[in-house]
């Protein structure tokens, strides 16, 4: 693996023949922390951390047919006790969208939230259902969830650069990447103070999900060059 200066404008550049990947710095040593249920703000137009919904107030995009039917798959083996909306799951189904095509497919919204969320109060757990399913399963959510859903905050903007080579700039999410919806939004989890109370740092405590996205080789470099032993 190549490892050429980091550059001047706060990313890292890792060069893993395929891909070179741009990883800003400031974000992986920084303390940012998932805080849902402890006071996130929702991303509705008003502040709503009582709701308990998070970043789950609208449908998942399922990257592609393959996706979409795992997720409608590990949807069919969760039973009432663990999943609220078990009922509306076995009579309208948990996706919206066709698995015929390219066409786009979501998790389904129920009350105003995705399908999945167990909502606060409920017996089973308030909560990701398949987050919590896989849990009691000994196994990782990453492999039970949506990817866009295990990935936040993480974003990936992805451009062809010189000599047809993938260019990977990995950052936080920011309201922008919502589209019109972020300019309403109360918050944005990755922007101001709130989030940013982790004990520790992001390379650290996001390490599965990274590895997920950039792969085992890129994430262990990356930790090298942050001075973080693994």
């Amino acid at each position: 693996m190549q490892r050429p200066e980091s550059n001047d404008d706060g990313f890292e550049i890792i060069d893993d023949g395929d891909t070179v990947w741009r990883i800003d710095r400031s974000f992986m040593t920084s303390n940012w922390t998932c805080i849902w249920g402890r006071g996130c703000q929702g991303i509705l137009e008003r502040s709503a951390p009582e709701l308990g919904q998070g970043c789950c107030s609208v449908g998942a995009e399922l990257d592609g047919i393959d996706e979409a039917k795992m997720v409608a798959a590990l949807a069919a083996t969760l039973g009432p006790d663990h999943f609220q909306f078990h009922a509306v799951a076995a009579s309208d189904g948990v996706l919206t969208g066709s698995f015929e095509g390219d066409a786009h497919m979501n998790t389904r919204v129920v009350d105003g939230a995705c399908i999945f969320l167990n909502r606060p109060g409920f017996d089973g757990g308030s909560g990701c259902a398949l987050h919590l399913a896989a849990l009691e399963a000994g196994e990782s959510p990453l492999d039970w969830k949506p990817s866009v859903c295990w990935q936040l905050p993480i974003k990936v903007d992805w451009e062809m650069g010189e000599d047809s080579v993938e260019v990977a700039t990995l950052r936080p999410w920011s309201r922008a990447d919502w589209g019109s919806d972020g300019e309403t939004m109360a918050w944005c989890c990755t922007e101001g103070a709130d989030a940013y109370v982790g004990e520790r740092r992001v390379i650290d405590s996001l390490g599965d999900e990274l590895q997920g996205v950039v792969g085992t080789p890129v994430y262990l470099e990356l930790r090298r060059r942050l001075a973080i032993t693994p």
